[in-house]
């Protein structure tokens, strides 16, 4: 069996990327050549798209696409502009023979939304790269002084490009705290305008490592979540985590984080302040597992009678 990837995402310097630039190195030491780059199925037997955009409308062999969340569906509303390219990658999406998502809460988003039959889906969840784990106080200490951080900090790792309203880091930005906050991330103009905030831009994972490892805890106050790798990366690294109690974040972590409802941020800000090391250990699962698992999602798919017929819009009332 010959895979084709599609590893055009792996430049994304979010969520996307990390995941392809994880997940294939992994399928490489499974498959042994097997699995080879490409935007198009070629001669392959199996074509994978590791996100939503790279979904073909037409594609000539059996398809798999990962759906990392389908947030764009779910709030049509905050995305206006999204409208007809949400459409097109959907009708794309609905082709794919087999869908990979990290969480059972995008497994349901995806059958309801998508009009997906639930035997197309199979939750593969993600993990935290290898390059992150604890550093030692020395590597803290340099990273500290090289990027002007504080002694003491909460922290919020993502992706800061384009204001997004689901993660409500402004609103994190303006909420009462006693320690200073550091934001890590590819970050827009608009996120340098906030007041009182240390913005980083992005980073290399060594000095990332460092950065969760020296903060008091991590910040996650996003109301909607696939999956929410930097909770999982912040344990990897020793770090605890205070995160608003939204379903995928539940169900990826369970009790190793503090949980707040949803748009209380105050409680957020506490919990964060008030948390203590050391942090759980993070979930044990890994991108060689991830991998395995994918490889069986292939097979399934090579075995297939070929893409996916969407049903008929009467089918999906």
């Amino acid at each position: 069996m010959r895979v084709a990837f599609d590893s055009r995402a792996a430049a994304d310097r979010g969520g996307i990327g990390r995941y392809v630039r994880s997940l294939l190195p992994a399928l490489r030491r499974l498959a042994h050549g097997a699995v080879f780059e490409a935007d198009r199925p070629g001669r392959a037997d199996v074509f994978h798209a590791p996100c939503v955009a790279g979904a073909l409308l037409r594609p000539p062999t059996p398809m798999v696409v990962t759906v990392h969340d389908l947030v764009p569906l779910k709030r049509r509303g905050e995305l206006l502009r999204a409208g007809l390219r949400v459409r097109l990658r959907s009708l794309a999406v609905e082709r794919a023979v087999r869908l990979i998502v990290p969480t059972r809460v995008v497994a349901e988003d995806a059958a309801e939304l998508l009009h997906v039959d639930r035997g197309r889906i199979v939750v593969v969840p993600e993990a935290a790269t290898p390059h992150l784990g604890p550093r030692s106080a020395g590597e803290v200490a340099s990273v500290r002084a090289n990027y002007g951080l504080p002694e003491r900090y909460l922290l919020w790792v993502g992706d800061l490009e384009h204001p997004e309203p689901r993660k409500r880091v402004a609103e994190l930005a303006a909420t009462r705290r006693r320690l200073p906050l550091v934001l890590v991330g590819a970050a827009g103009r608009w996120v340098r305008e906030l007041d009182d905030v240390t913005v980083t831009g992005q980073v290399p994972d060594r000095d990332l490592a460092a950065m969760y490892t020296g903060a008091h805890a991590l910040v996650f106050p996003s109301d909607d979540e696939g999956f929410g790798l930097p909770p999982v990366e912040a344990l990897a690294c020793g770090t605890p985590v205070a995160a608003c109690d939204v379903p995928a974040l539940r169900e990826v972590l369970g009790d190793r984080a503090s949980f707040v409802p949803p748009g209380d941020l105050d409680a957020l800000v506490a919990a964060a302040e008030a948390a203590s090391r050391p942090a759980p250990a993070p979930p044990a699962w890994s991108w060689e597992d991830a991998a395995r698992a994918t490889w069986d999602v292939y097979r399934e798919a090579a075995a297939s009678r070929g893409p996916a017929v969407p049903r008929r819009a009467s089918d999906r009332r």
